[in-house]
Protein backbone atom coordinates (compact mmCIF):
# COMPACT_ATOMS: atom_id res chain seq x y z
CA UNK A 1 0.00 0.00 0.00
CA UNK A 2 1.37 3.41 -0.97
CA UNK A 3 1.10 5.07 2.44
CA UNK A 4 4.49 6.17 3.72
CA UNK A 5 3.27 8.74 6.27
CA UNK A 6 0.59 7.83 8.77
CA UNK A 7 -1.84 10.63 9.58
CA UNK A 8 -3.14 10.93 13.16
CA UNK A 9 -6.91 11.38 13.29
CA UNK A 10 -6.74 14.67 15.16
CA UNK A 11 -4.30 16.15 12.62
CA UNK A 12 -6.49 15.11 9.72
CA UNK A 13 -9.54 16.61 11.42
CA UNK A 14 -7.73 19.93 11.94
CA UNK A 15 -6.49 19.94 8.34
CA UNK A 16 -9.95 19.28 6.89
CA UNK A 17 -11.48 22.02 9.04
CA UNK A 18 -9.84 24.47 6.62
CA UNK A 19 -11.89 23.14 3.69
CA UNK A 20 -15.54 23.39 2.70
CA UNK A 21 -15.89 19.77 1.63
CA UNK A 22 -18.38 18.56 4.21
CA UNK A 23 -18.04 16.39 7.30
CA UNK A 24 -15.61 13.47 7.13
CA UNK A 25 -17.41 10.14 7.28
CA UNK A 26 -14.51 7.77 6.53
CA UNK A 27 -11.07 7.62 4.99
CA UNK A 28 -8.58 4.95 4.01
CA UNK A 29 -5.12 4.63 2.53
CA UNK A 30 -5.05 3.41 -1.05
CA UNK A 31 -2.52 1.47 -3.08
CA UNK A 32 -2.41 3.70 -6.15
CA UNK A 33 0.81 5.60 -6.70
CA UNK A 34 4.36 4.79 -5.67
CA UNK A 35 5.77 8.26 -4.97
CA UNK A 36 3.37 9.68 -2.36
CA UNK A 37 0.98 8.77 0.45
CA UNK A 38 -2.61 8.65 -0.82
CA UNK A 39 -5.95 8.53 0.98
CA UNK A 40 -9.55 8.36 -0.15
CA UNK A 41 -11.80 10.72 1.80
CA UNK A 42 -15.56 10.23 2.04
CA UNK A 43 -17.55 13.18 3.37
CA UNK A 44 -21.25 13.91 3.46
CA UNK A 45 -20.63 16.15 0.43
CA UNK A 46 -18.77 13.66 -1.76
CA UNK A 47 -15.55 11.76 -2.32
CA UNK A 48 -12.08 13.32 -2.50
CA UNK A 49 -8.48 12.29 -2.90
CA UNK A 50 -5.84 13.40 -0.37
CA UNK A 51 -2.13 13.26 -1.24
CA UNK A 52 0.82 13.78 1.08
CA UNK A 53 3.90 14.52 -1.01
CA UNK A 54 6.88 12.50 0.10
CA UNK A 55 10.59 13.29 -0.08
CA UNK A 56 11.08 12.29 -3.72
CA UNK A 57 8.76 15.10 -4.80
CA UNK A 58 10.37 18.54 -4.83
CA UNK A 59 8.06 20.86 -2.89
CA UNK A 60 8.95 23.76 -5.18
CA UNK A 61 7.46 21.85 -8.13
CA UNK A 62 4.03 21.50 -6.53
CA UNK A 63 2.64 24.87 -7.72
CA UNK A 64 3.43 23.74 -11.28
CA UNK A 65 1.63 20.41 -10.88
CA UNK A 66 -1.43 21.78 -9.11
CA UNK A 67 -1.60 24.85 -11.33
CA UNK A 68 -1.42 22.65 -14.42
CA UNK A 69 -4.40 20.59 -13.27
CA UNK A 70 -6.47 23.72 -12.72
CA UNK A 71 -5.40 25.03 -16.13
CA UNK A 72 -6.35 21.79 -17.89
CA UNK A 73 -9.74 21.57 -16.20
CA UNK A 74 -10.48 25.14 -17.31
CA UNK A 75 -9.75 24.07 -20.90
CA UNK A 76 -11.98 21.03 -20.89
CA UNK A 77 -9.49 18.28 -20.03
CA UNK A 78 -11.04 15.86 -17.57
CA UNK A 79 -8.62 15.47 -14.68
CA UNK A 80 -8.71 15.89 -10.89
CA UNK A 81 -9.34 19.45 -9.74
CA UNK A 82 -7.27 20.76 -6.79
CA UNK A 83 -9.58 21.91 -4.00
CA UNK A 84 -8.89 25.32 -2.49
CA UNK A 85 -9.09 25.82 1.25
CA UNK A 86 -10.78 28.81 2.86
CA UNK A 87 -7.64 30.89 2.25
CA UNK A 88 -7.81 30.14 -1.46
CA UNK A 89 -4.76 27.85 -1.33
CA UNK A 90 -4.49 24.43 -2.96
CA UNK A 91 -1.42 23.36 -0.98
CA UNK A 92 -1.20 22.87 2.79
CA UNK A 93 0.75 20.91 5.41
CA UNK A 94 -0.33 17.68 7.07
CA UNK A 95 1.73 15.34 9.27
CA UNK A 96 4.85 17.29 8.36
CA UNK A 97 4.32 16.85 4.63
CA UNK A 98 3.02 19.14 1.88
CA UNK A 99 -0.54 18.01 1.16
CA UNK A 100 -3.38 18.68 -1.26
CA UNK A 101 -6.95 17.54 -1.78
CA UNK A 102 -8.28 16.98 -5.29
CA UNK A 103 -11.66 15.99 -6.66
CA UNK A 104 -12.46 12.33 -7.21
CA UNK A 105 -12.40 11.13 -10.82
CA UNK A 106 -14.77 8.36 -11.86
CA UNK A 107 -13.46 5.45 -13.91
CA UNK A 108 -11.02 2.56 -13.83
CA UNK A 109 -7.67 1.90 -15.45
CA UNK A 110 -7.47 -0.98 -17.94
CA UNK A 111 -5.02 -3.80 -17.28
CA UNK A 112 -4.99 -5.16 -20.82
CA UNK A 113 -5.45 -2.21 -23.20
CA UNK A 114 -7.15 -2.93 -26.51
CA UNK A 115 -6.70 -0.99 -29.77
CA UNK A 116 -9.84 1.03 -29.03
CA UNK A 117 -8.29 2.22 -25.75
CA UNK A 118 -5.13 3.26 -27.58
CA UNK A 119 -7.19 5.36 -29.99
CA UNK A 120 -8.76 7.16 -27.03
CA UNK A 121 -5.35 7.75 -25.45
CA UNK A 122 -3.84 9.14 -28.65
CA UNK A 123 -6.69 11.63 -28.99
CA UNK A 124 -6.55 12.62 -25.31
CA UNK A 125 -2.78 13.15 -25.40
CA UNK A 126 -3.04 15.51 -28.37
CA UNK A 127 -5.84 17.44 -26.64
CA UNK A 128 -3.68 17.67 -23.51
CA UNK A 129 -0.74 19.06 -25.50
CA UNK A 130 -2.92 21.71 -27.12
CA UNK A 131 -4.63 22.63 -23.85
CA UNK A 132 -1.29 23.20 -22.11
CA UNK A 133 0.03 25.55 -24.79
CA UNK A 134 -0.79 28.72 -22.84
CA UNK A 135 0.04 27.44 -19.34
CA UNK A 136 2.15 30.14 -17.73
CA UNK A 137 4.53 28.03 -15.60
CA UNK A 138 7.39 25.86 -16.81
CA UNK A 139 9.30 22.93 -15.33
CA UNK A 140 12.43 21.32 -16.71
CA UNK A 141 12.28 17.60 -17.34
CA UNK A 142 14.52 16.23 -14.59
CA UNK A 143 14.64 12.89 -16.42
CA UNK A 144 15.45 14.11 -19.92
CA UNK A 145 18.31 12.86 -22.07
CA UNK A 146 20.81 14.99 -20.13
CA UNK A 147 19.78 13.32 -16.87
CA UNK A 148 20.17 9.72 -18.01
CA UNK A 149 23.98 9.72 -17.86
CA UNK A 150 24.21 10.69 -14.17
CA UNK A 151 21.42 8.22 -13.37
CA UNK A 152 23.31 5.47 -15.19
CA UNK A 153 26.57 6.32 -13.41
CA UNK A 154 24.83 6.12 -10.02
CA UNK A 155 23.86 2.48 -10.53
CA UNK A 156 26.42 1.22 -13.08
CA UNK A 157 28.11 -1.25 -10.71
CA UNK A 158 24.87 -2.66 -9.36
CA UNK A 159 23.53 -2.97 -12.91
CA UNK A 160 26.51 -5.08 -13.97
CA UNK A 161 26.10 -7.32 -10.92
CA UNK A 162 22.40 -7.76 -11.75
CA UNK A 163 23.05 -8.65 -15.40
CA UNK A 164 26.64 -8.97 -16.68
CA UNK A 165 27.19 -7.03 -19.89
CA UNK A 166 24.20 -4.74 -19.37
CA UNK A 167 26.24 -1.71 -18.27
CA UNK A 168 28.28 -1.87 -21.48
CA UNK A 169 25.11 -2.09 -23.57
CA UNK A 170 23.54 0.88 -21.79
CA UNK A 171 26.76 2.88 -22.13
CA UNK A 172 26.72 2.39 -25.92
CA UNK A 173 23.04 3.25 -26.09
CA UNK A 174 23.53 6.47 -24.15
CA UNK A 175 26.35 7.52 -26.46
CA UNK A 176 24.16 7.02 -29.54
CA UNK A 177 21.17 8.79 -28.02
CA UNK A 178 23.20 11.78 -26.85
CA UNK A 179 24.74 12.10 -30.30
CA UNK A 180 21.47 11.95 -32.22
CA UNK A 181 18.90 13.40 -29.79
CA UNK A 182 16.74 16.09 -31.48
CA UNK A 183 16.78 19.39 -29.61
CA UNK A 184 14.49 21.50 -31.81
CA UNK A 185 11.19 19.61 -31.97
CA UNK A 186 7.88 21.33 -31.11
CA UNK A 187 7.67 21.42 -27.33
CA UNK A 188 5.43 22.40 -24.46
CA UNK A 189 3.88 20.81 -21.39
CA UNK A 190 3.94 17.01 -21.51
CA UNK A 191 2.53 14.42 -19.13
CA UNK A 192 5.69 12.25 -19.26
CA UNK A 193 4.06 9.28 -17.48
CA UNK A 194 0.83 8.47 -19.31
CA UNK A 195 0.78 4.75 -18.55
CA UNK A 196 -2.46 2.73 -18.35
CA UNK A 197 -2.70 3.21 -14.59
CA UNK A 198 -2.85 6.98 -15.14
CA UNK A 199 -5.78 6.88 -17.56
CA UNK A 200 -9.35 6.12 -16.48
CA UNK A 201 -12.11 4.64 -18.61
CA UNK A 202 -15.82 4.14 -18.17
CA UNK A 203 -16.55 1.32 -20.57
CA UNK A 204 -14.64 2.14 -23.74
CA UNK A 205 -14.82 5.89 -23.14
CA UNK A 206 -11.81 7.65 -21.68
CA UNK A 207 -13.06 9.43 -18.56
CA UNK A 208 -9.94 11.28 -17.48
CA UNK A 209 -6.20 11.58 -16.90
CA UNK A 210 -4.49 11.50 -13.51
CA UNK A 211 -1.05 11.74 -11.85
CA UNK A 212 0.66 14.81 -13.26
CA UNK A 213 3.68 14.61 -10.94
CA UNK A 214 6.17 13.95 -13.75
CA UNK A 215 4.68 16.65 -16.00
CA UNK A 216 7.25 19.04 -17.41
CA UNK A 217 8.27 20.90 -20.56
CA UNK A 218 9.71 18.77 -23.34
CA UNK A 219 9.06 17.65 -26.91
CA UNK A 220 5.47 16.59 -27.64
CA UNK A 221 6.74 13.70 -29.79
CA UNK A 222 8.73 12.39 -26.81
CA UNK A 223 5.48 12.19 -24.82
CA UNK A 224 3.98 10.28 -27.73
CA UNK A 225 6.98 7.91 -27.72
CA UNK A 226 6.39 7.24 -24.02
CA UNK A 227 2.83 6.21 -24.87
CA UNK A 228 4.08 3.85 -27.58
CA UNK A 229 6.11 2.08 -24.92
CA UNK A 230 3.37 2.19 -22.30
CA UNK A 231 0.39 1.09 -24.41
CA UNK A 232 1.54 -0.83 -27.48
CA UNK A 233 3.42 -3.86 -26.13
CA UNK A 234 1.78 -7.09 -25.02
CA UNK A 235 2.52 -8.98 -21.82
CA UNK A 236 4.72 -11.41 -23.75
CA UNK A 237 6.90 -8.51 -24.90
CA UNK A 238 5.63 -8.40 -28.49
CA UNK A 239 4.85 -5.11 -30.21
CA UNK A 240 1.25 -4.59 -31.33
CA UNK A 241 1.37 -2.46 -34.47
CA UNK A 242 -2.44 -2.19 -34.57
CA UNK A 243 -2.41 -0.44 -31.20
CA UNK A 244 0.44 1.83 -32.29
CA UNK A 245 -1.27 2.77 -35.55
CA UNK A 246 -4.51 3.60 -33.75
CA UNK A 247 -2.77 5.68 -31.09
CA UNK A 248 -0.66 7.65 -33.59
CA UNK A 249 -3.43 8.21 -36.12
CA UNK A 250 -5.82 9.44 -33.41
CA UNK A 251 -3.14 11.82 -32.13
CA UNK A 252 -2.38 13.27 -35.56
CA UNK A 253 -6.07 13.85 -36.28
CA UNK A 254 -6.06 16.36 -33.40
CA UNK A 255 -2.48 17.63 -33.59
CA UNK A 256 -0.67 16.80 -36.87
CA UNK A 257 2.96 15.75 -36.53
CA UNK A 258 5.67 17.52 -38.53
CA UNK A 259 8.20 15.67 -40.66
CA UNK A 260 10.91 16.10 -38.05
CA UNK A 261 8.68 14.64 -35.33
CA UNK A 262 7.79 11.63 -37.45
CA UNK A 263 11.39 10.92 -38.39
CA UNK A 264 12.50 11.22 -34.77
CA UNK A 265 9.95 8.73 -33.38
CA UNK A 266 12.21 5.64 -33.42
CA UNK A 267 14.99 7.45 -31.56
CA UNK A 268 12.54 9.04 -29.13
CA UNK A 269 10.99 5.64 -28.46
CA UNK A 270 14.43 4.20 -27.71
CA UNK A 271 15.09 7.09 -25.36
CA UNK A 272 11.82 6.76 -23.49
CA UNK A 273 12.35 3.00 -23.10
CA UNK A 274 15.82 3.66 -21.72
CA UNK A 275 14.48 6.30 -19.31
CA UNK A 276 12.06 3.85 -17.69
CA UNK A 277 14.59 1.00 -17.74
CA UNK A 278 17.09 3.20 -15.91
CA UNK A 279 14.70 4.42 -13.21
CA UNK A 280 13.50 0.86 -12.63
CA UNK A 281 17.09 -0.39 -12.46
CA UNK A 282 17.94 2.36 -9.99
CA UNK A 283 14.96 1.47 -7.78
CA UNK A 284 15.76 -2.25 -7.98
CA UNK A 285 19.43 -1.80 -7.11
CA UNK A 286 18.68 0.61 -4.26
CA UNK A 287 15.65 -1.24 -2.94
CA UNK A 288 15.41 -1.54 0.83
CA UNK A 289 14.30 -5.04 1.92
CA UNK A 290 10.89 -4.92 3.56
CA UNK A 291 9.91 -1.62 1.92
CA UNK A 292 6.18 -1.15 1.31
CA UNK A 293 6.46 -0.76 -2.48
CA UNK A 294 8.22 -3.41 -4.52
CA UNK A 295 10.37 -2.15 -7.42
CA UNK A 296 9.13 -2.82 -10.95
CA UNK A 297 11.04 -5.16 -13.23
CA UNK A 298 13.26 -3.26 -15.70
CA UNK A 299 13.49 -6.20 -18.12
CA UNK A 300 10.35 -5.31 -20.07
CA UNK A 301 11.71 -1.88 -20.94
CA UNK A 302 15.09 -3.30 -21.91
CA UNK A 303 13.18 -5.59 -24.32
CA UNK A 304 11.28 -2.59 -25.71
CA UNK A 305 14.50 -0.63 -26.10
CA UNK A 306 16.01 -3.44 -28.17
CA UNK A 307 12.88 -3.60 -30.33
CA UNK A 308 13.01 0.11 -31.14
CA UNK A 309 16.58 -0.27 -32.38
CA UNK A 310 15.15 -2.29 -35.26
CA UNK A 311 12.76 0.49 -36.35
CA UNK A 312 14.12 2.95 -38.91
CA UNK A 313 11.01 4.93 -39.92
CA UNK A 314 7.46 5.78 -38.78
CA UNK A 315 6.26 2.89 -40.94
CA UNK A 316 7.55 0.56 -38.24
CA UNK A 317 4.84 1.98 -35.99
CA UNK A 318 2.08 1.73 -38.57
CA UNK A 319 2.29 5.22 -40.06
CA UNK A 320 2.95 6.01 -43.72
CA UNK A 321 6.64 6.72 -44.12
Amino acid sequence: MAVYTEVPDEELEAFLANYDIGTLMSYKGIAEGVENSNFMLHTDAGTYFLTLYEKRVVEGDLPFFLGLMNHLVARGINCPTPIRNRKGETLGKLAGRPAAIVSFLEGISVRRPQPRHCVEVGRALAQFHLAGADFGLTRKNALDVDGWGPLFDSCREGMEAWQPGLAQEIDRELTELMRGWPRDLPSGVIHADLFPDNVFFIGDRLSGLIDFYFACNDAFAYDLAICLNAWCFEHDGSFNITKARGLLQAYTQVRPLGRGELDALPLLARGSALRFALTRLYDLINHTPGALVQPKNPKEFLTRLRFHRTITSPAGYGLDA
